[in-house]
Formats: structure tokens, C-alpha cells, sequence
């Protein structure tokens, strides 16, 4: 018998068209010189892989449902927020239900995932919307603890877990 899911029928949203921005090649690029890492960056990163110089969209999919994060709106560019001269990124997201017990998990991918994608100079911050989850002051102590992060990506089924969110879909 198949686990229950938390969210059954979880709301799907369009995802927003956004411009295209400039890749490594195009016209003045400078592999040498410090790239700028914004909002819209940091976003990008959550959603796109770079992969030989060609973009493929690989959504970081909810544990529990075909969607990206950004279909379910657990994340949003307005929920980013980046100080690129104190090297500081916080980022925000919305469970899509106040007891979902995926909400770390969640967290996990998005910290992974940066961790893997920005330089070692920034300070990542991952928070549960106020307001959004039942445990939310808990499940932001969990995420923002350097010690329980480490011995959770010491964990191999989370490790696979965390992995199997952020596997390109291509699709």
C-alpha cells in the first residue's frame, strides 16, 4: 500500500515567463572578474542548470509531486533576498500545507543546492515563511544549523532523497 500523501491535490500555478540573461560567451564576458549574484541570480540557480554552456531547466521537484517548487509557489523571486557585498543570500519558502512534514527536506534541497552552486563566500539563510507551518521555529533551527545540516548530509537515504529532488527532469 502506497505511503498517504500529505498534500493530495496541492495547488499548481503557471510558472512567470522571465527574460533571458546573459551566459558565460556572450559578448563582454570575463571569466576572470567577480559575477555579481543577485535576486534574479539566485532564483535561476534554484531552477536552472548549466550544463556545457546550454540551459536546461531542472526545477527542484517536491518530494511528494511531479511539480517544481515554483509550480507549487514554495518559492518565489519576492521570497529571495541577496546582499552581494556582505555575501549573504536568505531565502524563504511557503509549504504548501501548515503540517507538511516535507518542509525540511524542502529546506535541505534549497541549502544543497546552493551550497553546490555559490562561491564559499556567501551565507546562506533558509526560513520557513512566518506563519506557514505548524513548527516552523523548529524547522528553522534545523536548517540553519551548521551541525545538524552536516549530520543530515551524513544520512545516506537523505542524502538520496535530496539527490532524487535535484535530478535534472529535462522535460
Amino acid at each position: 500500500m502506497a505511503p498517504a500523501l500529505i498534500n493530495a491535490n496541492p495547488v499548481v500555478y503557471e510558472k512567470k515567463e522571465r527574460p533571458a540573461r546573459s551566459r558565460p560567451g556572450d559578448g563582454d564576458f570575463d571569466e576572470y572578474a567577480t559575477e555579481f549574484i543577485d535576486q534574479l541570480e539566485i532564483f535561476d540557480i534554484l531552477q536552472i542548470c548549466l550544463c556545457e554552456f546550454t540551459y536546461h531547466n531542472i526545477d527542484i521537484k517536491d518530494p511528494e509531486h511531479p511539480y517544481s517548487l515554483e509550480e507549487l509557489k514554495v518559492i518565489t523571486e519576492d521570497a529571495i533576498e541577496v546582499d552581494d557585498k556582505r555575501s549573504y543570500v536568505r531565502v524563504t519558502f511557503t509549504p504548501t500545507v501548515e503540517h507538511c512534514s516535507m518542509a525540511t527536506i524542502i529546506g535541505l534541497c534549497l541549502r544543497v543546492k546552493l551550497m553546490r552552486s555559490l562561491p564559499s563566500r556567501f551565507k546562506v539563510d533558509i526560513r520557513v515563511a512566518p506563519g506557514t507551518h505548524a513548527t516552523e521555529d523548529a524547522v528553522n533551527k534545523q536548517l540553519n544549523d551548521k551541525e545538524r545540516v552536516a549530520a543530515a548530509l551524513e544520512n545516506p537515504n537523505l542524502v538520496d532523497m535530496v539527490d532524487e529532488c535535484l535530478t535534472p527532469s529535462y522535460e
